[in-house]
């Protein structure tokens, strides 16, 4: 079986990190394979949406998987390497790989280390009433590497991330809500069709919006206020010259749903 299924129902993508065995831990098949996922989405002009989630009922992902990566880039002299700094973050997404099309994250378990920095490099986040999150890599002497330190004190209060960051201990889904960490907590059973129905909801939407909105939001985070201004400004203009700009407002006249092309 592969390491990473890639399934697509209308315009929303299912991409499901399929080792169950191994609580879903990425190893460097996985990691290619993720990396090969994400970039069809990326480049797939029919794909609107997609979906992240792990096999069976037990993991999201456990993060890298210790056994068959960390050997290979810990415990040697070279320390920093600012050549693998530059390359795709672990599962493709965390680092390197700009995609602004939205994207879920279904966390159906232990959403752990860089299973916890996947689901951060989402957009959205639903999760089970069993799972859990943390980022545990300094309990073995590392640190998180692939946008832990950087993505959750952006999505939940400084203190509680650094209390997740430097004791290692996971936290519930309740918590995790009442965080803002995740979006909605749904019984297992639910999971699927609750992340299915939210990018139902996003494909009603105009998608070059969404795009642009994201673009704004995750670079103005990084920018003075004026600066991120300017950005909006800029981003708002140029949707004003597609198709589906003119499509919406004409839409609403008519009192009909607008079809959007994505043009």
């Amino acid at each position: 079986m592969p390491s990473v299924l890639y399934e697509q129902e209308d315009r929303i993508v299912t991409i499901t990190i399929n080792r169950p065995e191994a609580m879903n831990a990425i190893d460097p098949e996985t990691q290619d394979a993720l990396v090969a996922a994400w970039t069809r989405f990326r480049d797939d002009d029919g794909a609107w949406v997609a979906i992240l989630t792990g096999a069976g009922d037990k993991a999201f992902s456990a993060g890298a998987d210790l056994k068959k990566m960390i050997p290979s880039s810990y415990g040697g002299r070279r320390g920093y390497d600012p050549v693998s700094h530059d390359t795709l973050g672990l599962g493709g997404i965390t680092r390197g790989l700009e995609i602004w099309k939205p994207m879920i994250a279904a966390v159906n378990g232990f959403c752990l280390a860089g299973g916890l920095e996947q689901a951060l490099a989402c957009d959205l986040r639903i999760a089970a009433t069993h799972a859990r999150f943390g980022l545990t890599e300094v309990r073995w002497a590392i640190m998180p590497g692939a946008g832990g330190t950087q993505r959750l004190p952006r999505a939940i209060p400084l203190g509680r991330a650094l209390e997740m960051i430097l004791t290692a201990e996971p936290i519930d889904a309740g918590e995790a809500l009442r965080l803002g960490l995740v979006n909605k907590v749904v019984p297992l059973a639910e999971l699927m069709p609750a992340a299915r129905a939210l990018a139902g909801t996003l494909c009603e939407r105009g998608p070059l919006a969404l795009r642009a909105a994201k673009e704004a939001v995750i670079r103005g985070l990084s920018l003075p206020l004026a600066d991120g201004l300017r950005l909006e400004a800029f981003l708002a203009g140029t949707l004003k010259a597609t198709e589906d700009a003119a499509e919406g407002p004409r839409a609403f006249a008519e009192k009909r749903k607008p079809r959007f092309q994505a043009r």
